[in-house]
């Protein structure tokens, strides 16, 4: 359904340029999650945003982003806006952001609606009040004002404007970054009966792998603007191959009523920021694996059943 080859997104500063996104390829099939996962400043919301071409006007974006074989990329505006909404939709990771402060959510999401459906201004609130009921909210809450609803009402009222349109592919940015751990399990829900139930694809970016694993079918890890390993959710979870992949994970608090206490294991160092990433291997300064061949080129994905890797060093099978 979604298909994207050689994405890369480069900003200017000043007479100095960089990618923040360098070369990504992956596919989304339809009715699938995938998560894009990675530390700040990966690239993941580069590549989100992208997708849709919600990008600063100073970005520089090449490569294909084939929505059932259209290129988005090449799209004029009027195009693209028919598409936005109604076949690829997004959800922003802040949505008190995303909102309009001085409309009612109600009038927000029949805006939506009306926009791409040939609907009377009664029949736009009636699905509106669907839509709010689909994602727990009620019909008072159409009267209300974003800072009147809590972190989690803002985040499943702008769920239900992103799929008032029943969009193909939902795009997914940090949706339960600021929420406590229960809304959280909440809005997770939502997201996976809207693939299960009707079919919506998924594409998710999130820095929390815990997050990724309990809804994605598959993960592409993110690091320094390129992709370093992807596999399906279960293969990556049960035996990471890229030390990066392994580190995130042993990053990673234990489920409740692990037996016995566990030292977590940091990742050394920070991502480097784009203008100053290193040559040969990205992660090589933080990687306990680097050799000297790390520092003399770049390791390229290289896809083997399935799995994607780009590691001169990967960590050894179990």
């Amino acid at each position: 359904m979604l298909r994207v080859r050689d994405l890369t997104v480069r900003f200017q500063t000043g007479e100095a340029s960089f990618s923040a996104v360098d070369r990504i390829s992956f596919d989304l099939e339809h009715g699938e999650a995938l998560g894009l996962i990675g530390e700040s400043g990966s690239g993941k919301t580069t590549v989100a945003l992208s997708l849709l071409r919600l990008l600063p006007s100073g970005a520089q974006v090449s490569g294909r982003v084939e929505l059932s074989g259209e290129d988005l990329l090449g799209l004029g505006p009027d195009a693209l806006n028919r598409i936005r909404g109604r076949r690829i939709a997004m959800v922003f990771h802040d949505p008190l952001a995303a909102l309009n402060p001085v409309l009612r959510i109600g009038t927000q999401i029949s805006e939506a609606v009306r926009a791409h459906q040939s609907v009377d201004r009664r029949g736009a609130r009636t699905m509106t009040l669907e839509l709010l009921r689909a994602v727990g909210l009620t019909a008072n809450d159409a009267d209300r004002y974003a800072h009147e609803l809590s972190g989690g009402m803002r985040q499943r009222a702008l769920i239900a404007m992103s799929v008032a349109c029943r969009p193909e592919i939902l795009v997914a940015d940090e949706p339960t970054s600021a929420l406590d751990a229960i809304v959280q399990a909440g809005i997770l829900d939502l997201l996976r009966g809207l693939r299960e139930e009707g079919g919506v694809s998924i594409l998710l970016a999130t820095h929390d792998l815990g997050t990724a694993a309990s809804l994605c079918t598959r993960i592409a890890v993110l690091y320094a603007g390129r992709i370093v390993e992807s596999a399906r959710t279960t293969e990556l979870l049960a035996s990471p191959r890229h030390p990066y992949t392994l580190g995130l994970l042993r990053s990673l608090p234990p489920p409740l009523g692990s037996s016995g206490p566990v030292r977590l294991q940091p990742i050394a160092g920070s991502a480097p920021p784009p203008w100053e990433r290193p040559g040969g291997c990205r992660f090589r300064n933080r990687c306990p694996r680097a050799q000297d061949d790390c520092a003399k080129r770049e390791p390229e994905l290289i896809e083997i059943d399935g799995r994607g890797l780009a590691c001169f060093h990967p960590v050894d099978a179990p």
